[in-house]
């Protein structure tokens, strides 16, 4: 067997982006200012909102379910009336930083894309965020396989990390977010390709689960130190870097550690 179907998720393993920067900045601005009446009646403080707590209760999650569960977290009282006050900030914020600039792709997550791609497995993107096309039209894969000197002449000038996907869901509404398989379904779907002849890439707890849940491959990729997180969540191997993941072994099925780097 091969793999037929590659998918990755967008943040934490494409893109370094500022979702959990803008996370935290909106909650403590909220905190500051319209929700201080309610601030002592919460466990919030600035320092406890932590990466750990951004990646275990958030990452992963649709916009609104991720800001319900962070308020949950804190305790804030009232919280599903304030969600929607939460969410519109932390996206008015998230967009502004991107118009920015302020975020990057992952080096070896576009070589392992280009590679994974190049050698005919076709590639997904499959995240919850509605901000994920926003990064993948401005990173120029032109450029990085110029500047790193990679042979693929069919990188074209101009070509971006959204025109390589063969599918992108991305940013669509479904029935049900991760942990749920919804959307990784839907991928395979439109690929016309088998779940289990699927393997995904995913940063996030909910993320693996999601993709275990519909019976495909998971590869946990550790961004944040949750090395253990990821593998008690379901993945079959665990990488802190994508340049460790054997794109031959791929073609047999498999999801296996590179000899060589």
């Amino acid at each position: 067997m091969t793999f037929r179907a590659a998918i990755f998720d967008v943040d934490g393993v494409l893109v370094d982006s500022p979702h959990e920067r803008a996370w935290r900045d909106s909650f403590a601005e909220l905190m500051d200012t319209e929700w201080a009446d309610v601030r002592e009646e919460s466990t919030y403080t600035p320092e406890r909102f932590t990466a750990d707590v951004y990646h275990q209760v958030m990452s992963g999650k649709p916009r609104m379910s991720g800001a319900l569960a962070v308020l949950d977290y804190f305790q804030v009282p009232d919280a599903e009336n304030r969600v929607q006050a939460y969410a519109d900030r932390k996206q008015a914020l998230v967009r502004e930083l991107i118009g920015r600039g302020e975020f990057r792709a992952y080096p070896d997550a576009l070589r392992f894309i280009l590679a994974v791609k190049y050698s005919g497995i076709p590639v997904a993107a499959a995240s919850s965020s509605k901000n994920a096309q926003l990064f993948l039209e401005r990173i120029y894969l032109d450029v990085f396989v110029n500047e790193h000197g990679l042979p693929y002449s069919a990188v074209k000038p101009g070509l971006t990390l959204l025109d390589l996907f063969d599918v992108n869901l991305s940013g669509q509404d479904f029935k049900h977010g991760k942990p749920h398989p919804m959307m990784f379904l839907a991928v395979a779907e439109e690929l016309g390709v088998k779940p289990e002849w699927c393997v995904v890439m995913e940063d996030a707890v909910s993320g693996i689960q999601a993709a275990k849940a519909g019976g495909m491959t998971a590869l946990g990729v550790s961004r944040a130190d949750d090395e253990d997180a990821l593998a008690r969540a379901g993945a079959d191997r665990v990488v802190t870097s994508l340049d460790d993941v054997s794109v031959s072994a791929l073609h047999q099925g498999s999801v296996e550690l590179a000899t060589i780097r």
